[in-house]
């Protein structure tokens, strides 16, 4: 199989179950700006380590969902339903779990935050404005219903969370996720 096609040549891109539609028209912005969210995840990921590196694995691959209810012929989410392909509201519940459980962690911050404080936590803030286009932009497509905007809401927040515990020192152990000692605190 090749990678390429050329059916695409004319400016058109392929929906998932059907149809076609102009690349510049909302609903592939919308999978392609949560496809971006994903790259940045992944991003922080290859720096992170242990627990952290875990919960961003899980969050890339909940975003195949996502993107794969932003992507379907709107006409036919009936397909993805059937197999359990869509964001549903426990995703959304799980993510304000893992907020509740991260943020409970550290000693948040009491003023604005300036990005770049640790490596790690700077590629998340990254991905954290990538993922506020990405809800955004998905307002105008998601079907009536769907998860795919509380999902997105809840991730910016996890995201932000998870850059601050990264940046801060832990309650628990007063290390970092990665398992060592700040030299700030």
């Amino acid at each position: 199989m090749k990678v390429y096609t050329r059916k695409g040549d004319d400016g058109t891109t392929g929906l998932f179950h059907g149809g076609r539609v102009a690349k510049d028209s909302p609903r592939p912005t919308a999978y392609g700006d949560v496809d971006e969210l994903q790259a940045f995840l992944g991003l922080a990921r290859a720096a992170a380590t242990g627990e952290l590196a875990e919960i961003l694995v899980g969050l890339e691959r909940d975003l195949w969902l996502v993107m794969a209810e932003l992507a379907c012929n709107p006409d036919r989410l009936d397909l993805l339903a059937e197999s359990g392909s869509l964001s549903t509201p426990e995703m959304v519940v799980r993510l304000e779990g893992l907020i509740d459980d991260v943020s409970g962690r550290f000693e948040p911050p009491t003023e604005f935050v300036v990005p770049g404080e640790d490596e790690v936590a700077a590629r998340l803030d990254v991905a954290r404005t990538v993922c506020r286009r990405a809800e955004r932009s998905s307002l105008s497509v998601a079907a009536e219903g769907s998860s795919v905007v509380p999902y997105l809401n809840r991730l910016s927040d996890l995201v932000w969370t998870l850059a601050r515990w990264r940046e801060g020192v832990s309650l628990a152990t007063r290390s970092v996720p990665d398992g060592s000692t700040p030299d700030r605190v």
